[in-house]
């Protein structure tokens, strides 16, 4: 008896932490099933089941606000786009900016990059641990009356938006953006509120939208992109202990913007398959449109290079590395 306790004694149970995670998005869209899901499992094994996840049933605030709710301790890990508080976030335009590229992969681990070099340390974040910062992939438009090969065909219609850079493209477009959370395009389509969306090719099919459509027009390159991160409470990542944090900090930046990345752009082309195989017509913009799509929306990303150096930053310098990183992810550096 006496052995027994002596050994009870020198190896004592490991503390177990339960982080609570939130999606607000629906449980089989790719970022809840294929990447908050598969990243819960690697920290779980990398900890040795030290630090485990609960997904919350649903989540208890609106996309809008789940920057503060992950801040303030409502729940413990979840994601937010930065678009969804106007004025918050300045440096993350970044990858909003149109022609990027066409894979999410490449963007997010090139945008993941940029940010640990450049954007981190203005602390645009402060208040939660970032996972990771990452891009959907390439940003179409959609209507659901007519074609859009112009911006004459833009002109005056009602186009949900996520917000961000994409809201002041629309508005250069000669569009009205109507700026909402993903959730809610189902019923902004249906209803009639909005003419037409702009989103990547997975979302339409994500968020069951292909019935409610009959146009789309695909950008090379995508008219726009979406920034998003991926965030932990702070004092719940603070409060582990260090081997715990170095398992979760190994799992975090380029790895989980690949993971997502990758997720993405497998998703988008089951988006573009189920786009079609709906009735969807889908063109591809002309050169004469792409050229004036970039006279209207080139002005906004260089006001942006204005906006931003107060803090120092060069953005046209800034976003010629950007587009040469993700060049280079794409080539498989």
């Amino acid at each position: 008896a006496g052995l027994v306790a002596g050994l009870l004694i020198a190896a004592p149970v490991q503390a177990q932490t339960v982080l609570n995670a939130s999606s607000w998005v629906p449980p089989a869209h790719l970022l809840t099933a294929n990447v908050m899901v598969p990243w819960m499992q690697e920290v779980e094994k990398a900890t040795e089941g030290r630090v485990k996840f609960n997904m919350l049933p649903k989540a208890p605030v609106g996309p809008p606000q789940t920057f503060d709710a992950v801040k303030d301790g409502v729940v413990d890990f979840s994601f937010t786009v930065h678009g969804y508080t106007p004025g918050r976030f300045t440096l993350t335009k970044m990858t909003e900016f149109g022609f990027l590229g066409d894979s999410a992969e490449s963007i997010s681990v090139a945008y993941q990059r940029m940010f640990d070099k450049h954007l981190a340390a203005h602390n645009e974040h402060q208040g939660v641990k970032v996972i990771g910062v990452f891009a959907h992939g390439p940003g179409h438009m959609y209507s659901a009356r007519n074609a859009i090969g112009s911006l004459a065909d833009l002109a005056n219609m009602k186009i949900r938006v996520g917000g961000g850079v994409v809201n002041d493209y629309t508005r250069a477009l000669g569009a009205n953006p109507l700026l909402k959370p993903s959730s809610e395009s189902f019923q902004m389509l249906q209803t009639g509120v909005a003419d037409g969306i702009f989103f990547p090719s997975e979302s339409i099919e994500a968020f069951k939208l292909t019935g409610l459509l009959r146009h789309g027009t695909e950008v090379p390159g995508g008219l726009y992109n979406t920034s998003f991160v991926m965030m932990m409470n702070e004092a719940k990542f603070n409060a582990l202990s260090p081997a715990d944090q170095e398992a979760i900090n190994r799992l975090s930046g380029e790895h989980f913007a690949r993971l997502v990345g990758k997720a993405w752009d497998v998703a988008d082309a089951a988006g573009n398959e189920a786009i079609r195989a709906a009735g969807v017509q889908v063109q591809t913009a002309s050169p004469a449109f792409m050229d004036e799509l970039r006279s209207k929306i080139d002005p906004i990303e260089q006001a942006w290079y204005e906006e931003i150096k107060a803090k120092g930053l060069d953005g046209a310098a800034l976003m010629e590395e950007f587009r040469a990183e993700i060049r280079k992810v794409a080539a498989g550096g």
